[in-house]
């Protein structure tokens, strides 16, 4: 059976370059070119073999969470070399571009991530707007990069991403029930509508899923998450710009 991966290939391989193309706006052409060649050679079948997967967009099923556990504190990707605390989840709460290298090079990464308490999987955008493959894939590579991390030892707490009503088929496979979740509010809040859109998708995961714990990157306001803080154990986390701010108002350094 093919892969999800290779199905989407097939179907919008112009779709996906253009896209990986916005992403590595970083990068030189050459290595844009490189990841390109890799998803043509194989579609990084290794993150996934021997796992099972799930439903009809055949997302990866990982691993029992019972490793996991709820973060002393976060730190994000593109900071773990520099942070000296070890008891951090890390977390990939950042501009896709910023963690563009984790899959064609994650065993690079992943005895950092053996130095930390675990991490959350990555958080690739899903975009209302963006083909419903794209958003697939997304998070296909989610739970495709947290199988392989559990696969060498790594903690994973899986994070939850949705866009609207379209998604739920598919953005809560692969995450075992009654357990351990991460989600992000940060940049999600902005507006009437997408404090719509999010807090409906938070019931959804939260009734599909029933996890015993939620872990919150970014604000939680009352309006989103106050009919539903009885359903769960809720943890929050403050965004690096909550942090920041705070240092400012403060005065800290």
């Amino acid at each position: 059976m093919l892969s999800i991966g290779v199905r989407i290939l097939t179907r919008l391989e112009t779709d996906v370059k253009h896209f990986l193309i916005s992403m590595s706006c970083l990068y030189c052409r050459e290595s844009v070119m490189s990841h390109f060649s890799k998803i043509d050679d194989d579609f990084y079948a290794f993150l996934t073999e021997d796992v099972p997967l799930i439903g009809d967009a055949e997302i990866p099923m990982l691993m029992d969470l019972r490793n996991a556990s709820v973060p002393k504190g976060l730190v994000p990707f593109e900071k773990i070399a520099k942070d000296t605390d070890r008891h951090k989840y890390v977390h990939f709460y950042v501009y896709d571009n910023k963690f563009i290298d984790l899959i064609p090079h994650i065993d690079r990464y992943v005895n950092l991530f053996l130095l930390r308490d675990g991490v959350i999987t990555p958080d690739y955008s899903l975009i209302s707007n963006r083909s419903r493959s794209i958003q697939q894939m997304h998070t296909f590579f989610n739970r495709a990069v947290g199988c392989y991390l559990q696969k060498k030892g790594v903690p994973v707490i899986p994070n939850i991403r949705w866009c609207d009503e379209r998604s739920y088929d598919f953005c809560f496979l692969g995450v075992p029930r009654n357990s351990i979740v991460a989600i992000s509010t940060h940049g999600c809040l902005r507006t009437k509508e997408e404090q719509q859109y999010f807090r409906k998708g938070l019931n959804e995961m939260l009734n599909r899923l029933e996890p015993e714990h939620v872990v919150v990157h970014g604000r939680m306001p009352e309006k989103v998450f106050g009919d539903v803080l009885e359903k769960s154990h809720f943890h929050r986390y403050p965004s690096l710009i909550e942090e920041v701010h705070s240092k400012e108002v403060s005065g800290g350094c």
